[in-house]
């Protein structure tokens, strides 16, 4: 099983996730030409792609969807309610709807042979959801865009192998930078964004020793940088509650603009 980030960040997410017959991404908030080529990179076609699951419809998730739909035919998954609001968004031209998949929260369905996951997320959208996906006994989860977390959320990210975890935001540049004051609001509330604080209090909930690798991602391009988002995460894991140190684990900063490596579990 591989999860790679071909982009992560405020301006456009595409996250894959495969084994050796099934080829997934999470989003397609970019253009077509980076997907492929993220694809290529790792030894995938588009052709070759068995689905795409998305996790709201805002741009930054949906952008490249269109191009992607009419090139390759793949099946599209999410919410009834995302779903509905793919389709008002003309900047995506046309595309065939019967690729559109509904599916509901916390009901697991499979692709080829991954079994997908999702879960529901506090966000500023639809019906939105964050994915667990599993294949055997191996799993990975892409969670971002939360205004905060709970048990609920803790629950579905518990005995992962590897995470891409939302860290977007730092609240003190947040608060000082230019951003109207309504946008400000959005971002700190309940259905906003998960800042590097509070990404690294919720790692410390789902720790354990099995963990192989954590991604960082959707970071804000104003409100954050990646050595900040990384150095608030490791203190929260090295001081908060739990019986671990930072350095017992992988952490990696998803670019908005760069693959991640292939981390293979």
């Amino acid at each position: 099983m591989r999860l790679v980030s071909i982009a992560s960040g405020s301006s456009g997410n595409c996250i894959y996730v495969g084994s050796d017959t099934t080829h997934i991404l999470v989003d397609a908030g970019i253009s077509n030409k980076r997907i492929q080529q993220g694809l290529n990179d790792i030894g995938v076609k588009g052709s070759e792609l068995t689905g795409i699951v998305i996790t709201h419809e805002h741009s930054d998730h949906t952008k490249g969807l269109g191009v992607l739909a009419r090139k390759c035919g793949v099946p599209i998954y999410g919410t009834k309610e995302t779903l509905e609001e793919i389709s008002k968004q003309k900047y995506l031209g046309e595309y065939p709807r019967e690729l559109f998949c509904p599916i509901r929260p916390d009901v697991d369905f499979c692709i080829g042979d991954l079994e997908v996951k999702p879960f529901s997320i506090d966000h500023d959208a639809a019906n939105p959801v964050a994915y667990r996906v599993q294949h055997g006994h191996k799993s990975v989860a892409v969670a971002t865009d939360m205004g905060h977390f709970n048990q609920y959320i803790i629950d579905h990210l518990q005995g992962l192998d590897a995470v891409l975890l939302e860290s977007n935001h730092d609240v003190n540049m947040l608060q000082a930078g230019p951003y109207p004051y309504y946008l400000k609001r959005r971002i700190l509330g309940d259905h906003g964004h998960l800042s590097n604080e509070n990404a690294g209090r919720l790692l410390c909930s789902i720790l354990h020793e099995n963990l192989k690798k954590i991604l960082l991602g959707h970071l804000s391009k104003e409100n954050n940088y990646e050595e900040l988002a990384y150095e608030t995460v490791r203190l929260e894991i090295t001081e908060g509650d739990n019986p671990y140190l930072a350095s017992d684990f992988s952490i990696e900063v998803a670019k908005r603009d760069q693959m991640s490596e292939i981390i293979t579990i």
